[in-house]
């Protein structure tokens, strides 16, 4: 399966913005974007004034990195999106939150998506009493997302639960400490989606 094996620093500086793929790292003067805060690369200090088409394929690029999806499911989602009674850009952004990494990074079981990510995939989850290891999983309204016997005794996602009084569990979520579980109260609104996305520019990219 094909994935991004770089550097995750890199990503954050080449938009210009903590995408907070590093966890803790992230929240630290170690942060790439507190010490170079320009692109990557050998021309990243050069100045340059992006067309509307450019301005567009980073606000792609940008969303795609911040939730881990390469290119041919996140047209696979504005597809679903587009199809949706709804503003497409705004449901485009509710599908990518219920996805199951995000939920367990959005509940504090993991310090970052990409965590989320192997968290997920080792089986560390139940969904409704059933394993799943799918990151791309869409939840429901009213699922319930426990950690399993194997995964409480991680000292990974114990420190994780440790430190998500840091960045707080989403209003549209309900996290359960010492049940190490949480649940989907409802689907996000927009307001809820706190990162600076632009997801208008996504749709006119696509609309082309």
């Amino acid at each position: 399966m094909a994935r991004y094996v770089g550097p995750d620093c890199r990503l954050c500086r080449r938009e210009g913005m903590q995408l907070y793929l590093k966890g803790d790292r992230c929240y630290t003067d170690k942060c790439a974007i507190e010490r170079r805060h320009y692109p990557p690369g050998q021309h990243g200090q050069r100045r340059s004034k992006l067309s509307d088409y450019g301005a567009q394929l980073r606000e792609k690029q940008k969303v795609k990195r911040i939730y881990g999806v390469l290119e041919k499911q996140f047209s696979s989602y504005f597809e679903k999106a587009e199809r949706q009674k709804g503003v497409t850009g705004t449901n485009l952004l509710i599908f990518l939150e219920r996805r199951l990494d995000n939920i367990v990074y959005r509940l504090g079981f993991a310090n970052s998506r990409t965590q989320a990510r192997q968290l997920v995939r080792h089986n560390f989850f139940q969904v409704n009493g059933t394993r799943v290891n799918l990151p791309s999983f869409l939840v429901k309204t009213g699922d319930v997302i426990v950690v399993t016997e194997k995964g409480r005794n991680l000292a990974l996602i114990r420190d994780a639960m440790e430190a998500v009084a840091r960045r707080g569990c989403p209003p549209w979520l309900e996290f359960n400490k010492e049940e190490a579980q949480g649940r989907v109260v409802m689907f996000p609104t927009r307001e809820d989606i706190t990162m600076p996305i632009q997801e208008h520019l996504i749709v006119e990219l696509y609309s082309k």
